[in-house]
């Protein structure tokens, strides 16, 4: 792939962006060592931005930084993942709470539009189309909110349900996850805080479900 020349900041997020796909829809399985050159060539960025978006991911607690090892992708506590779901669920509800407050009529129309494509990519059984626009509809989620702290606490949290879901997706319902999202979306849309809330909960309790089945 051909090295893009862009601005440095912008960059570095591009850089974020993409190796945070690359881990959350294991195409990096835990546990991978971090090649520099690898994700040179996957992303078409420089060097620079790459190491930076790495730093970032050994921040989040994404990728793991081993003395005189290098780099490596964290590896997914099965155990643990309802701690985590318990701790994003309080993230979600500030989030679309203030998202419901807060958001722009483009980004109220613009999240229900994200709601409507998940919807259409689970009755189309697209699964990449599927986690496309879940991640769109948090990209706007989080813009709207106008809490860059939760935003900052709650984005790897999100990356580690992601990719704990591609890992185990043969026990996950598309249709279910979809319709969580557009009660979340409608409540953002309608600049009501409280169904925002509720909708941010249900999608946490969907994946309380999902987590249940994994385990038991």
């Amino acid at each position: 792939m051909t090295k893009r020349t862009e601005p440095k900041a912008r960059a570095t997020e591009m850089a974020y962006d993409a190796i945070e796909g690359l881990i959350a829809t294991l195409k990096l399985e835990p546990g991978q060592a971090i090649v520099e050159n690898d994700l040179v060539e996957l992303t078409g960025l420089g060097r620079t931005p790459i190491r930076e978006a790495l730093m970032r991911l050994v921040a989040a607690g994404l990728i793991e930084q081993q003395p005189r090892r290098g780099m490596r992708v964290s590896d997914i506590h099965v155990a643990e993942h309802l701690v985590l779901i318990d701790t994003r669920r309080v993230l979600e509800q500030l989030i679309a709470a203030g998202s419901a407050r807060r958001a722009t009529p483009s980004q109220r129309q613009a999240i229900v539009n994200c709601a409507d494509q998940m919807i259409a990519a689970a009755e189309a059984g697209d699964l990449d189309g599927y986690m496309q626009a879940d991640q769109a509809l948090d990209h706007v989620n989080h813009d709207a909110c106008r809490n860059p702290f939760a935003v900052q606490a709650v984005v790897p949290m999100i990356v580690n349900c992601r990719r704990f879901w591609y890992a185990f997706q043969y026990d996950g319902d598309l249709a279910q996850g979809a319709a969580c999202h557009m009660q979340l979306a409608k409540g953002i849309a309608d600049g009501d805080p409280e169904q925002a809330r509720q909708g941010a909960d249900a999608l946490m309790d969907y994946l309380v479900s999902f987590t249940r089945k994994v385990i038991e």
